[in-house]
Parts: structure tokens; sequence; C-alpha cells
């Protein structure tokens, strides 16, 4: 009775025979190619519909994450000083993590599901779409941010003025030094987990390990927001702190506000080369 359990094993095993093997012994370039880098300029794109019907993705996508994120915020500010009677900073950071995961999840097939200019620049350095694209990505997401602050104003503006408009600046106690820093890292964590979650090579390799591209993406953005709240209130993306600037357009607001563009386009292009560079080793292998 055992040799024939032992047979039946041995008869299944040759059957389904593994194609390749698992985890990291699945470093293989085998069935895998490069993609080319994308173009500087691509003038066939503005011809195109699905150019633009990808910038309107983005505009929305923003617009719906700004409206969403800024109310959370108001109704944490709107219990003080008792923030338990409300969902606190662990709800804020929830809103921007959940909402990032469901707007990448909508629109990935449409635009990529950026909803962040440090994103788009961190893969327009890693050539992953043309500039022309990159710079209407880039103004349809601050449209799209302005809006929906703007959106938000207008319901609510007692409450939105008593918030500061959501607006991102470095807490007291904290120098200009520090809010740079935590944007930098903050933003690097972000971009370095969308080329993970993105990689094409990856998806190709471990097919066999099932992965949804947003869930890490909003987890990450909800991490980083944990740790950085008490320190900048989080940005890591410039279109929703100008979005918050522009409508709430106090002194408060433009402060500190470089540092929500220098700090988060240092860490996209940071994470850029890290990943392309050190991960990939893209360079070394266009050389051999």
């Amino acid at each position: 009775m055992a040799e024939g359990k032992e047979e039946d094993v041995k008869l299944g095993a040759n059957k389904f025979t593994e194609r390749q093997p698992l985890g990291t012994a699945a470093q293989t370039d085998k069935d895998y190619k490069e993609p080319p880098p994308a173009p500087l300029f691509e003038p066939g794109e503005l011809s195109s519909w699905s150019f633009y019907r990808a910038g309107i993705a983005e505009f929305m996508a923003t617009l719906l994450f700004l409206y969403i994120t800024i109310l959370t915020i108001m109704g944490v500010n709107r219990s003080t000083p008792n923030k338990c009677a409300s969902v606190g900073i662990q709800g804020i950071a929830w809103a921007f993590g959940g909402m990032i995961f469901a707007l990448v999840y909508c629109t990935a097939g449409i635009s990529g599901g950026h909803i962040n200019p440090a994103v788009t620049f961190g893969l327009f350095l890693a050539r992953k779409l043309s500039l022309t694209r990159a710079v209407f990505y880039i103004v349809m997401q601050c449209l799209g941010a302005i809006c929906g602050a703007g959106i938000v104003k207008g319901f609510e503006k007692g409450p939105y003025e008593r918030s500061k408009g959501g607006v991102n600046y470095v807490q007291h106690g904290y120098t200009k030094g520090d809010g740079l820093g935590a944007e930098i890292v903050g933003t690097f964590v972000l971009v370095y987990t969308v080329f993970s979650a993105t990689d094409a090579k990856r998806n190709a390799r471990d097919s066999h390990v099932p992965i949804l591209a947003p869930l890490p993406i909003g987890f990450a953005v909800f991490l980083v927001h944990l740790a950085t709240i008490p320190i900048t209130g989080t940005s890591i993306n410039p279109a929703r702190s100008l979005g918050a600037a522009i409508i709430y357009n106090r002194d408060l607001g433009w402060d500190d506000h470089w540092i929500f563009w220098v700090g988060p386009f240092i860490g996209a292009a940071l994470a850029a080369v890290y990943h392309q560079i050190v991960i990939r080793a893209i360079p070394f292998k266009s050389r051999a």
C-alpha cells in the first residue's frame, strides 16, 4: 500500500515539474527583455486621445485625494483638544494611504496612477515616460489638487479656516532641516515602493506570486504619514502641498513651501537611482 502511494507521488512529481525555480532561485533573464527607454519627446502623444484621457484621470484622482484627506484632517482638528474623540493621527494616515490604494487601483490602467509629481518625476528619470507626458501629468495633478482643496473650502469654509486648510508646514520644535530630511526619506520610501511594486521584470519572474501593486504603495504612504505627520504634517507629494497652500493662501502655507517640492524631488531622484543602478543594475547590463 505504502509502495503504491510512493509510486503515485513520483508519477505526480514527474508529470507536474517546476518550469522555473521559486523564490531567490528565480533570478533569470531567460524570458524577460528590458523595455526600451521612453523617448525624451514624443510629439505623437499630443494627437492621441489616450494621452489626454490619462491626464484627466490624474486630475480627477488628485482632486478626490485632496478632498477626502483634507476633510479627514478637518474632522480630527475639530475634536481638539480631545483627539481621541476622532480618528486621530492614525486615521489621517489611513485616509492618505487608503485613498492612494484606491485611486492607484482605479487609474493604474489609464495613466499609471501617479497622483503625485514626485512619483512622476522619479519615473521620468528612470525613462519610464516621456518629458511631454511627465510635464502634462504634473500640471494636471496640481490643478486637481487645487480644485480638490477648493471644493472643501467651498463646502465648509469655517472649519476649513480653523483647520488651517490642511497645509503642510514644519511643526513647532523642528527645524527646516528636519522637515527637509523627513520629506526626502519619506518620498524615497514611497517612490522605491512604486518602482518595486511595478517592476515588470519582478512580475514576470515571480508570476507565481500574485501581487496587487496599489496595496504596498498605499501601505507605504500610510507608514510614512505615521512617522512624519508630527514633523511636517507629511507631504511627500508637491501637488498636495501646493493645492492646500493656494486655497488657504496664508503665510503659514507658503513659509516652508519650498521644502515640499525640493524634498520630494530629491527623494524621488534618489529612489530612481537606487532602483535602476543598484537593484536592477541597468547601466551595467547595457555595457555587457
